[in-house]
C-alpha cells in the first residue's frame, strides 16, 4: 500500500493577517522603545498626526484599543508632553485630545524607521504588487467595517 502524502490547508488569511500584526507591532515596539513609548501609544500619536483633536472614544475606536485602556494610554502621552487635552468649544462636556509639538517631533524622529520597517515588509513584492496589497486591504477592512 502507498503512502499518500497529506496534503495541508494552506493558514486561514485570519490567522496569517495576524501573524503580519503580531510580527509588525514586535518590530515597532522595538523601534520606538528608546522614546519611552509603545507601538501602541506610537499607533495612537499617528492617528492623531492625520486626525488632530479627537474625543477619547473617537481616538480609541481609530488606535485599534478599547475606550478602557485608551484613557491610561492618554494620560501617559499626556504626561510625557506627547498630546494634550482641552475642552471641545462645541461640547464643553468633551474633551478634545491634540498633538503637541513634542508629540509632532517624535513621530518626524521615527517617519524613516517606520518607512523602513513597511519597506522591508513589502520588499519582496513589485510596486504594483504592494499597491494591491493595500488595497486589498482596505477592502477587507471595510468589508467588516
Amino acid at each position: 500500500m502507498l503512502d499518500s502524502p497529506v496534503t495541508k490547508a494552506p493558514p486561514s488569511l485570519l490567522y496569517m493577517v495576524k501573524q503580519v500584526e503580531l510580527v509588525v507591532r514586535s518590530h515597532l515596539d522595538e523601534l520606538v522603545r528608546p522614546s519611552g513609548i509603545t507601538a501602541l501609544q506610537y499607533t495612537a500619536l499617528t492617528v492623531l498626526e492625520r486626525h488632530d483633536g479627537l474625543s477619547a472614544a473617537q481616538l480609541a475606536r481609530d488606535s485599534f484599543v478599547t475606550a478602557q485602556s485608551i484613557a491610561d494610554l492618554v494620560r501617559s502621552l499626556e504626561g510625557r508632553g506627547l498630546v494634550r487635552r482641552e475642552r471641545n468649544p462645541r461640547n464643553r462636556r468633551e474633551l478634545l485630545i491634540l498633538l503637541t509639538d513634542s508629540g509632532r517631533e517624535l513621530l518626524a524622529r521615527y517617519a524613516g524607521p517606520v518607512r523602513e520597517l513597511e519597506e522591508r515588509m513589502v520588499r519582496d513584492l513589485t510596486a504594483h504588487q504592494t499597491e494591491q496589497f493595500r488595497q486589498a486591504l482596505i477592502r477587507a477592512w471595510h468589508a467588516l467595517s
